[in-house]
C-alpha cells in the first residue's frame, strides 16, 4: 500500500474514527445518498475511461452538469440519471432499504 504524505489520512481510517461520533453520524446520514450516487457515477465514468466532458457530450449536455452531480451540489432528476446510465451503457438501479 502506498504511503501517504505526512498529515494525510486514508478515508477508511477517518471513517472509522468519525463513525464513533453521534453528531457526525447524524450529518453523514443526511448526505449519504448523494455521496453514494456521486461515488458510483465517478467510478462508472472512470471505468469507461471517460472524462466529464466526454460523458456530457454523449448525453447531449454540458460538462458542468456532470461536475455538479459528482460534487454533490445538485439533486439530479431520475430522468437525468437515466440519461447518464444510458450514456455509460449502465443500468440505473434505485432502491429503498428498511
Amino acid at each position: 500500500m502506498k504511503t501517504l504524505p505526512k498529515g494525510y489520512h486514508r478515508w477508511e481510517e477517518l471513517e472509522k474514527k468519525w463513525m464513533k461520533n453521534p453528531e457526525f453520524i447524524r450529518e453523514w446520514r443526511k448526505i449519504e445518498p448523494e455521496y453514494k450516487l456521486a461515488r458510483s457515477l465517478i467510478g462508472a465514468r472512470l471505468k469507461k475511461k471517460m472524462t466529464q466532458t466526454q460523458l456530457a457530450r454523449k448525453m447531449g449536455t454540458k460538462q458542468p452538469v456532470i461536475s455538479r452531480i459528482e460534487a454533490m451540489s445538485s439533486s439530479p432528476s431520475v430522468s437525468l440519471l437515466k440519461r447518464v446510465a444510458t450514456a455509460l451503457g449502465a443500468k440505473l438501479e434505485i432502491s429503498f432499504s428498511l
